[in-house]
């Protein structure tokens, strides 16, 4: 009986052990198989990219399908909305999650140089040479972004000024009042704007200017190079002095100062955020907003929602003191980096860049910003025409699309526009114009070890100051003794250094 249960054990413990074998050796040529699919083109590199959302919705799957199709990658594209992208991406820096591409914005380039110099991010100038589009690249902008001589990002291009005024034109109408031409007559539209009942409701409803908490890219800056503002720095007596130190930053300040007192502009523009700004002109309580002109098309569509009797146009002439000037920024208005956390091997480095390359090819770049064929956009003679009707569908499917081509103002690949929404049409040619009038930052090729150190610090004192003083908190003596700190504070070393490398120039 005995030998009868072992052998019956003995042969269950066999049945148990073929079973074992066949499920391990069907799980091997499962898994064969499905490298044989990957090598056949399923696996493709995956390109992780991390950028700012300006519109409502991210670009249709369709459409990043068929960029995944064309580049032959996998794409993981993370979208953080435009409001709170820094913050987002400076966590991401912190806490070495970045994506193996991670946009950076103009201004927060400025302040990831130590970064860059404690080895987060890959050297990428030895490699472009490598690739048919990268190698051709402006070498002047390229140098605009350097660091320490070396390359580091991949720019997304810019004209070198589109700031102007976004204004409702049937306000004027309504108040039979001409486009402002001077700082005079921008203050007199504002003070009718919020006094005179520009929309005609007969209720005391609305305000001239809506502002948010930015002083570069809300009004401010904008409005200090009308009053002759240097560009971040000024040169005085062969030396460099900042740009607060100036009579016309205090001119600039008075003005906006002015507004605030009588209620002219948002009282709470201090603190607002620029969907609250943008939200405040679309609902027709602001008649003018300060800023890039190339939000005019998107806000004149979305106001015309809410009053389809509204009618926005732009203007980018206001003549100061001394003519007209308007503050220029570099020709990148951000720049694609490469995390070295994220990407560990030169090899890995070559795909994602050639992701970028063949961004640039007429196939996928004119996709990234025109869409597709047909439905986005038709042509004539090898050039884009750009309908109104397909407007709305472009800025829900498309649009968000953007911030991922690189270079394209000078790409050759990139088809021109025949005909397209006429704010769009009059906001490139106004950017264009600016060009003549441009304002540069003398020490946007200098180096200030102090500065890339110590530069959020000392920003926030200038900052603070310059809202306080607008706000009233603050008076001339008060706003003195805030420069004062900012010099104790490293800022005199900041200004040694500039001037010490602007010597050597």
């Amino acid at each position: 009986m005995g030998n009868v249960v072992k052998r019956s054990r003995w042969k269950r413990s066999c049945l148990i052990i073929t079973l074992l074998s066949l499920v391990s050796w069907l799980t091997a040529c499962s898994h064969s198989m499905t490298s044989k699919q990957d090598q056949a083109g399923d696996n493709r590199p995956v390109i992780s990219i991390m950028a700012p959302l300006h519109f409502p919705h991210p670009p249709t799957p369709e459409l990043v399908k068929a960029i995944e199709d064309r580049t032959q990658t996998k794409l993981e594209l993370n979208w953080v909305p435009d409001g709170i992208y820094t913050d987002k991406m400076n966590t991401a820096l912190t806490t070495n999650s970045l994506k193996k591409a991670t946009y950076v914005k103009y201004t927060d380039y400025l302040l990831l140089k130590n970064s860059i110099r404690s080895d987060a991010f890959w050297d990428i100038g030895p490699y472009l040479e490598q690739f048919p589009n990268l190698k051709q690249l402006n070498k002047n902008i390229l140098n605009q972004t350097s660091v320490d001589g070396k390359i580091y990002g991949l720019y997304t291009e810019r004209p070198s000024s589109r700031q102007g005024i976004i204004i409702r034109e049937d306000w004027l109408d309504n108040l039979k009042l001409a486009k402002p031409r001077t700082i005079d007559e921008l203050y007199n539209v504002l003070k009718a704007f919020t006094n005179n009942d520009p929309d005609q409701d007969s209720k005391a409803d609305t305000i001239g200017l809506t502002d948010r908490n930015d002083l570069v890219f809300g009004a401010f800056k904008t409005v200090a190079s009308y009053f002759g503002t240097p560009n971040n720095w000024g040169i005085s007596g062969g030396k460099l002095v900042p740009e607060f130190e100036t009579a016309a930053y205090m001119d600039a300040m008075d003005f906006m100062k002015k507004l605030y007192d009588e209620k002219l502009i948002n009282n709470d523009f201090a603190v607002t955020s620029k969907d609250v700004q943008r939200d405040k002109l679309i609902r027709g309580i602001a008649g003018v907003y300060i800023g890039s002109m190339q939000d005019v098309q998107r806000l004149s569509d979305e106001t015309r929602l809410v009053d389809p009797k509204a009618k926005l146009t732009l203007i980018n002439h206001i003549e100061g003191p001394n003519g007209f000037k308007v503050w220029s920024i570099p020709n990148y208005s951000a720049l694609y980096l490469f995390s070295k956390k994220a990407i560990r091997t030169e090899d890995e480095l070559k795909q994602v860049l050639s992701f970028f390359d063949r961004s640039m090819d007429k196939d996928v770049a004119n996709l990234m910003k025109y869409g597709l064929e047909g439905r986005h956009y038709t042509t004539k003679d090898d050039k884009v025409l750009l309908s109104e009707d397909t407007t709305q569908i472009r800025a829900n499917e498309v649009n968000a699309l953007y911030v991922l081509m690189i270079a394209d103002l000078n790409n050759p690949n990139v088809m021109q526009v025949a005909e397209s929404e006429s704010l769009s049409q009059l906001a490139d040619k106004l950017s264009a114009d600016n060009e003549k009038y441009v304002v540069n930052d003398p020490t946007i090729s200098l180096e200030s070890k102090t500065y890339d150190e110590r530069g959020v610090e000392l920003y926030k004192i200038m900052s603070d100051a310059t809202y306080n003083y607008m706000l009233g908190k603050l008076d001339k003596a008060g706003f003195q003794q805030e420069i004062e700190r900012w010099k104790r504070n490293g800022g005199s070393q900041i200004i040694q250094e500039y001037n010490d490398a602007y010597g050597k120039k």
